[in-house]
């Protein structure tokens, strides 16, 4: 018997399923709390599945309905959709040259990163692919799912280069003199708009039944997502997503991830992580170097360029840059392009990839 499943000799099979919701519910808390009180980026998410994964190793058996888990893609979709404003847009296409050779050159390493971890059989092609694809982590992980990647090696590839990210950009935030780069505490039960919030709620549901009916890969995130965009920034629907809903979508995504994990694919992350781990790192250094470019070739202040290239994390590179001294719009812009330039590229270069490597 291996060091692993001597740790793990107490079980939850035999525990009735009740217990077992009870038991990863308040695994849950003991999680997101502390991870909620450090102001950290994605802590409900984190914690809901570093909570799923114990309960999972411990052999609990349980799974996330089909329809709640469907529907709370469609309501990160939206949310999703919520963040790409008139504004961005409006940037993206004064400035597209500067904005297309950035995101291209982001891409460009990202890719060739997890096809290198492809290649060296860290792990599957389009698994690495998606675990190394600059865009936002939740997204990334939903997509894996319908396009070949095993969703729970990309959660723990993209939430790793989240904390990350994360520390590192607050790093060097502070370096450039802006203190109190941090997450401000969240007001959960806000007061909401009825028609604005029914009509998000409309999108966001009639949008996640069409997507996961009309069998579109990763339809349910998708379809709200892009139909959230258009009617946003024609300003026929106003997004409106309070998070107190967001927090249960992000506990179902997330218990829905950890709860696929096993004790195999557990011995397997950590054996792998070195790997993983310095990947990621070179990713960050790669992506920084990209900013040195940007400062001295078009002259964007340092910390601007720095946060604009950061690979990932886009709400964490949101809540630093919204603290500190930077061109916000530019910053958001330059992350947006990118993530909907990773959503309509990512496919085919995961098969690309999967096909070059033989996986």
């Amino acid at each position: 018997m291996d060091q692993l499943t001597q740790r793990t000799a107490l079980t939850l099979r035999t525990t009735p399923t009740v217990l077992k919701w009870g038991v990863l519910l308040m695994a849950s808390l003991a999680f997101i709390v502390p991870l909620e009180l450090m102001r950290l980026p994605a802590a409900l998410l984190l914690g809901a599945m570093a909570a799923a994964i114990l309960v999972a190793v411990f052999e609990g058996r349980l799974a996330v309905p089909g329809w709640p888990y469907v529907l709370a893609q469609g309501l990160i979709g939206c949310l999703v959709a919520r963040s790409v404003g008139p504004a961005i847009l409006a940037t993206m296409l004064q400035q597209w040259p500067l904005f297309l050779a950035g995101v291209c050159s982001v891409l460009v390493i990202s890719t060739s990163l997890g096809a290198l971890l492809a290649r060296w059989k860290v792990l599957p092609g389009t698994t690495a692919v998606w675990g190394s694809a600059p865009g936002a982590a939740t997204v990334m992980v939903l997509m894996s799912e319908n396009f070949g990647g095993d969703p729970r090696l990309v959660a723990f590839m993209q939430f790793l280069r989240v904390m990350l990210v994360a520390l590192l950009a607050s790093i060097v935030a502070r370096l450039w003199v802006a203190p109190g780069a941090v997450r401000a505490a969240v007001e959960w039960f806000p007061a909401v708009a009825a028609g604005p919030f029914w009509e998000t709620m409309a999108l966001a549901v009639v949008g996640a039944i069409v997507g996961a009916k009309s069998r579109i890969p990763a339809g349910p995130l998708l379809i709200p997502l892009f139909a959230g965009i258009a009617l946003s920034c024609t300003h026929l629907v106003t997004i409106t997503l309070p998070p107190w809903l967001m927090a249960g979508c992000y506990l179902l995504v997330g218990w829905s991830i950890g709860l696929r994990f096993t004790r195999e694919i557990v011995r397997y992350a950590a054996r792998v992580f070195p790997k993983i781990a310095a990947s990621t790192l070179a990713l960050i250094i790669l992506c920084g170097g990209l900013a040195w470019l940007l400062h001295v070739s078009v002259g964007t202040d340092p910390l601007t360029a720095y946060l604009a290239t950061s690979p990932g994390g886009a709400d964490s590179v949101a809540i630093i840059a919204a603290s500190s001294n930077v061109d916000l719009p530019f910053v958001m812009a330059m992350q947006t392009a990118r993530f909907l330039l990773v959503l309509l590229v990512g496919p085919t270069l995961a098969r690309a990839v999967a096909r070059w490597t033989g996986s």
